[in-house]
């Protein structure tokens, strides 16, 4: 019986994929993103591109987790990609996967190659409120290769962080990380190198 529930998720699954994915690739074209191949979508991506067309970009094989099915953790909406100025630009490489992942340019912000983020995640350049005094000016955000953003992680502007790290779940990350490090807290800091 738990092999025959199991059998019947995954084709529901497919299905699923099977529909969002060709109906994506529609909406990419109409929201002026340029993509790769390979691009799998569970779910529909929320695209908001107030900036025009090749304001997005999205690398080969990359997978987007929109469905409350589709990521056994549990994730609280769908991902959403969106653009808010004229210059704005969201660089996402290959091979990286996202659920429910919310990023938001109103600056630049690129993601390498192989990046996973953890289910509910944010990155934001910006802080979203231009109109009140005390908020400063975007600064971009740059995610090196082979990083891994934990569930809940949320990545505040200007910060870089170093290629093959490790943020943990609910960290929120104000400064740069480095390199080959595993990172965790509110603010988050190194905790331990990764020893190659």
């Amino acid at each position: 019986m738990i092999n025959f529930y199991y059998y019947l998720i995954r084709l529901y699954r497919f299905f699923r994929i099977f529909i969002s994915t060709p109906l994506m690739y529609l909406i990419l074209r109409l929201s002026g993103v340029t993509y790769g191949k390979g691009i799998l979508f569970d779910g529909i991506l929320r695209i908001i591109n107030k900036s025009g067309v090749k304001s997005i970009t999205i690398g080969n094989n990359c997978r987007f987790n929109s469905s409350n099915k589709s990521n056994i953790i549990g994730i609280n909406h769908a991902c959403i990609f969106s653009t808010h100025h004229k210059n704005s630009k969201i660089i996402i490489g290959n091979n990286c996967g996202f659920s429910a992942t919310v990023i938001g340019s109103f600056n630049y912000i690129e993601i390498g190659d192989d990046v996973q983020c953890g289910a509910n995640t944010l990155i934001t350049d910006g802080d979203w409120h231009f109109n009140d005094p005390r908020v400063g000016p975007s600064k971009p955000i740059i995610i090196k290769n082979n990083v891994w953003l934990g569930y809940g992680v949320v990545v505040l502007k200007g910060v870089e962080i170093g290629e093959n790290t490790i943020i943990g779940a609910n960290s929120v990350v104000t400064s740069n990380i480095p390199a080959n490090v595993i990172a965790s807290g509110n603010p988050c800091r190194v905790v331990k190198e990764i020893k190659k």
